[in-house]
């Protein structure tokens, strides 16, 4: 579910990694959990870095671990070479709906990782997406990092008005 969020509230997709073909097609890093979701977007908004550009997309394909985007009125290679390492962004309400116990990445970084016992742990710093299961990196009290399974035996509670994530730690974690 590794999702970004920038400073508008909007949610990182995917990153445009190079051209693709001579038609102005371009080919995306997907930096959501799931690809298919391209197919049912009908716009993104390009951040260039220095500009932010609505773009319209034409027409999805995939070629291995890349999403192949073509946008409207950018027809040639020349028209999407300068947009290599841009960030497509959605806003929240085109994004795609969660299920229970689901959460976008970048509403669970920087919550307060406590115990059950109510004891401050650390700061939730980063998820990574492992096959099994996500894997949260918690920036602890101490200085030290901690790598806590998003599993249902681990994490006991997300509370996202508090930002606060009650874990239980289980013996041989730490």
């Amino acid at each position: 579910m590794k999702t970004e969020n920038n400073e508008n509230g909007e949610l990182q997709v995917g990153v445009i990694t190079q051209t693709h073909g001579i038609r102005g097609e371009v080919k995306v890093f997907p930096t959501t959990d799931d690809a298919n979701r391209f197919k049912k977007l009908k716009e993104v908004t390009l951040d260039t870095g220095r500009e932010r550009i609505p773009m319209e997309i034409e027409g999805v394909k995939y070629f291995k671990q890349f999403v192949i985007l073509k946008f409207k009125g950018y027809d040639s290679i020349n028209d999407v070479e300068k947009y290599k390492q841009g960030k497509l962004l959605v806003t929240r309400d085109k994004a795609v709906k969660l299920q229970k116990d689901e959460y976008f990445v970048a509403d669970l970084i920087g919550s307060l990782v406590v115990t059950e016992d109510g004891e401050t742990f650390g700061t939730l710093k980063d998820v990574l997406a492992t096959g099994a299961n996500d894997v949260y990196v918690v920036d602890r009290q101490d200085g030290t990092e901690a790598l806590l399974p998003a599993i249902k035996d681990c994490v006991k509670t997300v509370d996202m008005e508090e930002k606060k994530i009650t874990v239980h730690i289980m013996d041989g974690l730490l």
